[in-house]
């Protein structure tokens, strides 16, 4: 399975917000710049974060972007949920009707346990976990999220 570039270019950003929290707004392209990602496909990410009110963004010259929440209460999950709907490893794990097969298909059991594994997972970890495990990262040289 493949993470969507959305949700792995959105987490980037998260972070970056959860990394200045309580210090104000941050600029879109001071994010974009140091992250690498192109400002414009995360100005679109961005819209679904804000809708979601995970992100609040402020106009004008000393707008940006910040965190609505603390970064211990916002989990990758919310995140998954916001940028992709679902990490669904197959179509009909969720709905057997989809299936042509369900009434004998055992496989389907094996992505649900899969998927329930994966959001159990992506619930538990915040954006706080995320900045500390990037600390000590940064402290023994080997950074890169």
């Amino acid at each position: 399975m493949k993470i969507p570039t959305r949700v792995h270019y959105g987490l980037q950003f998260m972070i970056e917000l959860a990394a200045h929290y309580g210090s104000g707004p941050q600029y879109l392209k001071g994010i974009a710049d140091s992250q690498d990602i192109s400002e414009k496909y995360l100005s679109q990410i961005v819209i679904g974060l804000k809708t979601a009110r995970l992100v609040n963004g402020i106009r004008g010259s000393k707008g940006g972007y910040m965190l609505a929440k603390p970064p211990n209460q916002i989990n990758v999950q919310n995140i998954v949920d916001v940028l992709d709907g679902d990490l669904e490893i197959v179509d009909d794990s969720k709905d057997p009707a989809l299936c042509s097969k369900a009434s004998h298909c055992v496989s389907q059991e094996v992505w649900r346990k899969l998927g329930r594994a994966m959001a159990e997972t992506l619930s538990a970890i915040t954006l706080d976990d995320l900045l500390k495990q990037r600390q000590e990262q940064m402290n023994v040289g080997n950074y890169d999220i």
